[in-house]
């Protein structure tokens, strides 16, 4: 790939002494450059101190692995499992990114056997709990699914789903989107409902297509930009974040938008984890 996320120096970009790992993992095929390297071409555009944290993020290092195309689902699971044990294993805290929300499958797969009692927080606009589509269980629409048999599964933003669905999911885990619009506590009990130790998944599609339109299924309704970051900070300070997968971004988009908010997404999220206790006063 041989980009270094948002431009910065080389030296906070090496593999061994970054806090942070980027691992993109591709599963539908693109031609026309639009795919998941868009994004760190995006990243380029933006400034490195965060008005927020009163921070720049990029000194704890963020190191980009080359990019992977993997057509055959199984496969592509069984990478994301391999990528997430190696780099928790080594102390890194690592961002999966996927036009495919199968790639969670592995992801938490690996983040179960080293989290005990390991929480994962969905946001999107599917609940992805089908058992198995056509015999297969790697899925998109399978993507939960083992999550929420073997984690403490919470689903935010939920407003599209199949009867099938409702036999699995559980009501008293999951903030529906129509019912989240009039609940002013709903971050507050998301946030309880977690364990300590969270894997975020954060599917582009639980975000409402006006600020996130580079999805393959747009579906009016989710998280707009801020209350998103409202969230996120209130998991971060909270809570123990050890990774997060960004899935669902489409690779047949030339949208500039939607790349551009996953690159400052992602450089909110290392501030998030690494500076929130640099909190400016003048910003509260």
């Amino acid at each position: 790939m041989n980009i270094n996320f948002a431009g910065i120096p080389e030296e906070f970009t090496k593999k061994e002494t970054s806090k942070v790992v980027i691992v993109p993992l591709e599963h539908q095929n693109n031609t026309n450059q639009t795919g998941l390297s868009t994004i760190f071409t995006q990243s380029s555009l933006q400034e490195l101190y965060d008005i927020e944290t009163d921070s720049e993020p990029y000194l704890h290092g963020i190191h980009i692995t080359e990019k992977q195309h993997i057509e055959a689902p199984e496969q592509l699971s069984e990478q994301a499992y391999n990528d997430v044990k190696k780099y928790i294993l080594t102390n890194k805290f690592p961002i999966i990114l996927s036009d495919a929300p199968l790639v969670s499958i592995g992801a938490i797969k690996a983040f179960n056997e080293h989290f005990e009692n390991l929480s994962v927080l969905h946001i999107d606009a599917k609940a992805r709990l089908y058992k198995q589509v056509n015999d297969e269980k790697v899925h998109n629409q399978c993507a939960m699914y083992h999550a929420s048999q073997t984690t403490n599964l919470i689903q935010v933003g939920i407003r599209d789903i199949a009867k099938i669905e409702t036999t699995v999911l559980n009501t008293e885990k999951t903030f529906f989107a129509n019912e989240m619009i009039s609940d002013d506590y709903w971050i507050e009990n998301a946030t309880e409902s977690l364990t300590n130790d969270v894997v975020i998944v954060l599917n582009l599609e639980g975000l409402d297509p006006s600020i996130a339109p580079g999805v393959d299924n747009p579906i009016h309704g989710g998280l707009l930009w801020y209350e998103t970051l409202e969230f996120l900070k209130t998991i971060f300070t909270d809570k123990n974040v050890v990774g997060i997968n960004i899935v669902g971004i489409s690779t047949h988009t030339s949208d500039q938008i939607t790349h551009a908010l996953v690159s400052r997404l992602i450089y909110k999220i290392i501030a998030y984890k690494f500076n929130l206790n640099k909190s400016s006063d003048f910003l509260e």
